[in-house]
Order: structure tokens, then sequence, then C-alpha cells
């Protein structure tokens, strides 16, 4: 078992859970429960009083859709391909929140340009009226899609045992299980504080590893115990979607842990695109770090961690399973 999915091992205990709660959980009510009394479909739509649909459809459907491929695919020779097309899926889910934020975010704009201009005419109170529902209307929308896309990507996260993130960008909502958040906007939001779903307020581990990697079991036991004395940390990994980063999301995606995670990846260029990022995961303070031997990048994480004084859990590269770091540093713990 220790090289092998961690799907496979609670895999279909999450499914066995998801189904337990398979009336609508509290999200979905609050999304689909209670909804505005009339609402625009569509910009220059008259008001409705159109019913959203019900709560319990809403959630059996999105995470069923999600299912079914995994249930046609499987024992098949497409079975290889059910991760990918049920990726996409979410996906598009996501596409569409993304729209609906814009459209409500410029909207929100144009009202505030009004209210800060008053006119006593009742055009201007007719259109005031008009961008506010419009506005409302958005945000309901955008809400519920979000609610949709965070429940398909659990199932998602059931059936691969790895958790959903979106190609680029933030999946940020109100309702998600383990905050996918990209680095840009990270730094952007804790320097500004101005929405407070995209800020972890936990203190911070820091986690990083080659792509190819596969030895997860001894990683998820490290985290767990990290965990235990840091219950409301963040995890920050060096975003890479294959080998130990992708193990690391894959264990702060779990229920149990529902760990807010930071994908910083590299953006930009050249060769010291990756140092500094390295320089700034160690500005941004860790309280712990866990590394696996990789490359030379991993190398100078190990050194700027150690220099800062964190207290560091170094795996090295697996013959097989993975066995502890040779050498002993100040603030470094080694492997069981």
């Amino acid at each position: 078992m220790t090289n092998a999915n961690p799907a496979s091992v609670d895999r279909f205990a999450d499914l066995k859970q998801l189904y337990a709660e398979a009336i609508a959980t509290p999200e979905f009510q609050a999304a689909f429960g209670d909804p505005i009394p009339l609402s625009i479909v569509s910009a220059g739509d008259e008001p409705t009083d159109l019913d959203m649909p019900e709560p319990f459809a809403a959630q059996a459907e999105c995470g069923g859709v999600i299912a079914a491929i995994f249930d046609l695919f499987t024992d098949t020779r497409l079975e290889a391909f059910a991760p990918d097309i049920a990726w996409g899926f979410v996906n598009s889910f996501h596409f569409t929140a993304g729209k609906l934020a814009r459209r409500e975010d410029s909207i929100a704009q144009e009202l505030g340009d009004l209210a800060r201009m008053p006119d006593l005419s009742e055009v201007y109170a007719t259109s005031l009226e008009e961008k506010q529902l419009l506005c409302r209307s958005l945000a309901e929308q955008r809400d519920a899609i979000e609610c949709m896309r965070d429940y398909a990507a659990e199932m998602y996260r059931a059936l691969t045992g790895w958790p959903w993130s979106p190609a680029k960008g933030s999946r940020a909502s109100s309702v998600s299980m383990a905050s996918q958040i990209a680095a840009q906007d990270f730094l952007r939001e804790r320097a500004l504080a101005a929405r407070e779903r995209h800020l972890p307020q936990g203190p911070i581990v820091v986690f990083s590893g080659p792509a190819i990697w596969s030895d997860w079991e001894p990683l998820w036991a490290r985290l767990d115990q990290i965990k235990a004395r840091v219950p409301h940390m963040t995890l920050v990994t060096t975003g890479q979607r294959k080998g130990a980063d992708a193990i690391a999301a894959a264990w702060a995606a779990r229920p149990e842990n529902s760990v807010p995670l930071v994908a910083y990846g590299l953006y930009g260029s050249g060769r010291k695109t990756a140092f500094n990022r390295n320089r700034k995961l160690a500005e941004l303070k860790p309280v712990e770090a866990l590394l696996c031997e990789g490359s030379g990048l991993q190398a100078n994480l190990y050194q700027l961690l150690r220099k800062a004084g964190v207290p560091i859990h170094a795996f090295k590269k697996p013959d097989g399973v993975a066995r502890p770091a040779a050498q002993r540093g100040p603030g470094l713990r080694l492997t069981a």
C-alpha cells in the first residue's frame, strides 16, 4: 500500500459520508432555500419571481453528475479519462461563477458611482433601484453556482483522492471545503485585508517537494502530527499539480482536516523566479515546514528556513519507502 493512491484508502468511506449527508446541507439551504422576492435573470430583463432550484435536488444532481462519469467509465478502457472529464464539469461551474463575479463587481461599481452623485429625478431613482436589484440577483446567482461547484469538487475529491483546483486564479467561496488560493491573490489580500475569505488567519506551515513523489503515507502522518499541534494552520505549498505538493493538497482537502491551502506557484520566468519564491515563503514566517528532498530548489528553501529558525520536518528521497534524513541541524525534525 506504500505507493497507493490515497483515494484507494478512503474513497468509499467518503462516498458513504457524502450520500449520508444527501439531505440538503446548510450551504445549499442558504444558497437556494431563501431566495430574494424578485430577481433579474439576465441584464435587461424585467424582474421576475421565478423559484430557485430545490436545495436537495441541486445538491443531489451536481454531485450525481460527477459520480455518473466514474460509474460509466470504471472497469472500461476509458477509466483513465474519468478524472479529466469530471474536472471539466467542476471547472464549468467555476468558470460561470467567475463571469458572474466580474459582472457583479462591475454593477457594484456603477451603483457606487450613482450613489455618490445623488439626483432627485425619477429616472435616477429607477436606475438606482434596478442596478441594486441586478447586483443582488448576480450575487445570489454567483453564490448558488459556487455552492454547486464546491459540492461537485468535493465529490471529485472523494472519487479521485485529489482535491479539485482551477487551472489558474483563485477558488474562494463562503462554503469551500479547503480554499485553493493563488499566491498573488493571497499576498495582495494579506496586505490589504480587503476580502476576509481570501485571507487565511492561521499560523503558516510551508510544504515543498518534487513533482515525482508517490510515498504519501509518511507525509500524511506527519501532517496529522503538525495539525495536532497547530490546529488552525494554513498550509502553503509550492503549487505543483503532482507529486509531493499534490499529496499535501489531498491531505488538506480531507473533510476531517479542511485546512486552508495556499498554492504558491511560480509567477514569471527565469532562473531567479523560483529562488525568489523561496525567499517569499521564508518571509511568511512559517511556524513549521515539511520538506521532501528534491532539486536544488528544495535545498535552497531548506537553508533559508533553517537560517530563519523554522522547525523543519525533512524527508529523504524514498527507495520505495521514505527513510529518515541523514543529517541533523538546528530546527530540523527527523522523519520517524
